[in-house]
């Protein structure tokens, strides 16, 4: 099986986050989490940003009609927590569409509506005050800035019940392939230690504190 067949969703974000380190990229997005634990999520980042309302509002969630099948919705809302930008209708029209997961840096509402299709969203937390006429889209398909990291469009994104990371598409092999390197060296340390080896003994065969360097991967 070659490193393109193996399910992504096997790694979780914590070996993705030691790549992460290993290439000396933060892809790591502090804050945000899901309120529903459940299976990884994985797709290629479909970005949108708001910003404030001007005079006139413009639209807030119209674009859920053009996110294709498989992709994570990144939202950059600069962190907002006094209002939403994510509700049920959405979650719905997602779902439906089989939109992988939304990932927001601010916060949504309608909870028991992705609790009941099981659909993934990472944020800051709930908050029932609607985004309409505070915020509006400012761009669709271009660079966004979440937790403090560039996510451009078609980027890597891994969610799962520890969090949320991103890999920027132009380094996405090397850091995938040293992630299933420690996944590997991983299950092989835990099979060392069930047939009698310390922990210090399972981790010195595999080399594996040097597979989790911070920055050799630069």
């Amino acid at each position: 099986m070659t490193l393109a067949e193996r399910d992504l969703t096997e790694l979780g974000t914590s070996t993705v986050s030691d790549a992460l380190d290993w290439a000396g990229i933060g892809g790591q997005l502090f804050g945000l989490r899901t309120v529903r634990p459940g299976p990884a999520a994985v797709g290629r980042a479909y970005t949108v940003r708001y910003e404030s309302a001007g005079p006139v509002p413009g639209t807030v969630g119209d674009f859920i009609d053009d996110v294709p099948a498989g992709a994570v919705v990144v939202i950059q809302n600069n962190g907002r927590t006094d209002v939403t930008v994510w509700g049920d209708l959405m979650t719905s029209v997602a779902s439906a569409r089989g939109v992988a997961a939304t990932v927001i840096d601010g916060v949504h509402r309608d909870f028991d509506r992705a609790d009941a299709l099981s659909y993934p969203i990472y944020s800051r937390g709930t908050y029932m005050r609607t985004g309409k006429d505070r915020v509006q889209i400012a761009s669709v398909g271009e660079a966004v800035t979440v937790s403090g990291c560039l996510v451009e469009p078609g980027d890597l994104v891994i969610a799962d019940s520890d969090g949320v990371v991103v890999v920027p598409r132009s380094r996405e092999a090397a850091v995938i392939e040293r992630a299933w390197a420690i996944h590997d060296a991983e299950q092989a340390i835990r099979k060392a230690i069930a047939g009698g080896q310390t922990l210090k003994e399972a981790r010195a065969a595999v080399g594996y504190h040097a597979l989790q360097t911070r920055g050799a991967g630069r």
